[in-house]
Parts: C-alpha cells; sequence; structure tokens
C-alpha cells in the first residue's frame, strides 16, 4: 500500500438546518483512506455514517453546512465546481447504495444504465461499453449475463439488483468505491455472497473500499481498519484485529458484548 492516502478527512463537520435551529450528523471527524485498503465505519442508525459518504460524494441537500476539509489525491472535494465533482464521481470515486432498486432507472435496461457509465467517464463507444457491461456482469457472477442485461431492474432479484450495483460501480475502474449498508436488505444467504463478491473484488481491482454498516460481522470479515461512530462523533479507529480484541470506548465494548457469538478472522 502507498503511504500517502487516496482520501483525507480532516475536521468534517456536517449540519443540517431544521425550523428549530440545525442538526449536526457529523463533527469534527478525520480519517484516512489508503489504497487498496478496506476501512469500515461501524454504528448505529442516526449516527452519521451515509451523511460522510454523501459529504465526500457532493450528494448533500443544498442547504447543508459543511466545514472541514475532503481530499482526493490533494484536490479539494468541499466547494469544488460541479462540473469537475461530477468528472470525478463515477470515475474515481464511486457508490454503492443500500437501496439498489432506488439507485436504478426503472426506465432503463441493466445494460444502458452500465454502458452509460464507461460512455460518459470513459469516452468509450456503444458497442465497447456494452461488451464491458457484459464482462463486468459475468465479473459479478450473475449467470446469464445477456439475459441479465436486456431486462429492467424491476424483474431482478434483491440480490441481483445488488451485483448490477457493484458492476456499475465498477465500469470506470475507480480508486475508492463507497458502500453504504450493501447487505442490510438480503437474507442470510445472499448476504454472504455479496460480501465474498466485495472482498473478492477488492483483491482483484486494487480499489480501496469505504465499508458502512452497521453489522459487526461484516466489518469483521472485511474491513483492515475499523472505526466507531455514534451521534456523528468516531469514537475510535483502529486496526481491525486490535479494536475487535481490545476495545477502548465504552460504546465499542457495550457493541462487542451484544454479539458474544462475533468470530473475527485470524
Amino acid at each position: 500500500m502507498s503511504t500517502e492516502p487516496l482520501l483525507q478527512v480532516r475536521n468534517l463537520s456536517v449540519r443540517y438546518p431544521m425550523a428549530r435551529g440545525t442538526v449536526e450528523a457529523v463533527s469534527d471527524l478525520s480519517l484516512d483512506l489508503a489504497a487498496g485498503e478496506c476501512l469500515g465505519l461501524v454504528g448505529e442508525s442516526g449516527s452519521g455514517k451515509t451523511a460522510l459518504l454523501l459529504a465526500i460524494l457532493g450528494l448533500l441537500p443544498p442547504r447543508t453546512q459543511l466545514a472541514g476539509s475532503i481530499r482526493y489525491r490533494g484536490t479539494q472535494l468541499l466547494g469544488l465546481a460541479p462540473a469537475a465533482l461530477e468528472a470525478l464521481r463515477g470515475a474515481r470515486i464511486a457508490m454503492v447504495f443500500q437501496d439498489p432498486l432506488s439507485a436504478l432507472n426503472p426506465y432503463l435496461r441493466v445494460i444502458d444504465q452500465l454502458s452509460e457509465v464507461s460512455r460518459v467517464h470513459r469516452g468509450a463507444s456503444r458497442r465497447a461499453a456494452e461488451q464491458r457491461a457484459l464482462e463486468l456482469l459475468h465479473a459479478v457472477h450473475i449467470s446469464e449475463p445477456e439475459r441479465c442485461a436486456r431486462q429492467y431492474p424491476h424483474q431482478l432479484s434483491g440480490g441481483m439488483r445488488q451485483r448490477v450495483m457493484i458492476a456499475m460501480a465498477l465500469m470506470a475502474e475507480p480508486e475508492i468505491i463507497l458502500a453504504d449498508e450493501p447487505t442490510t436488505a438480503l437474507d442470510a444467504t445472499v448476504q454472504a455472497q455479496i460480501l465474498a463478491l466485495l472482498e473478492e473484488l477488492r483483491g482483484r481491482t486494487g480499489a480501496a473500499l469505504l465499508l458502512v454498516t452497521h453489522d459487526l460481522g461484516v466489518i469483521a470479515r472485511l474491513a483492515d481498519r475499523v472505526g466507531v461512530m455514534r451521534g456523528g462523533r468516531l469514537l475510535e479507529l483502529r486496526p481491525s484485529e486490535e479494536l475487535f480484541a481490545q476495545p477502548q470506548d465504552p460504546y465499542t465494548r457495550s457493541l462487542l458484548a451484544a454479539i458474544p457469538r462475533l468470530t473475527v478472522p485470524a
């Protein structure tokens, strides 16, 4: 791994204006993401995990108040011109959303949505983009990629839609993949398959993965380092084995105590 982080977040705060003041979703958060690393962020709903990902991508609501710094390869993302941010989004930094049915366009076939990424970000021809889409559908272990490519999102199962979302995230060969609760809506068997797929693709592509979840089992399986969030604050950030073996923050200890059969990889 490179010693220079791909992503540097420093003293980030995210505040939402409300009728009676503001709500602070993220408070003075700092972290780095290295090339090829899987950094897991765990915390209960409302802890600020998703707000962090949306801040990185520039997808927060217009009136959101932001302070601090988010840098990708030294480029400041906060306040970056919309055109420059759109050029990065999907090309260098991609996202796997929690609900693929909402994230995918219901009016476009799978192959049209996938190939658009290569055409926009790589300038690929339609034929080359569609070939790349079929290759990635095969890479994410969709058994009949040609058939899947012709279908619309509502015609696919939840596991298939999540695989399509992962394929879409990989279309432009990004350096960073942000994954927001990528297995929440899936049953245990499909969840295990998606986790194995993320692990396999990270090893194959070398992309860094920022994985957000409330599931400590998911974190234990995939993450090199783990950050624990609560109330918008990052309570601790340590190598995975260290955190699971000797959690320092009382909240982290309470999370681990609630899952007594958690198995930590050797």
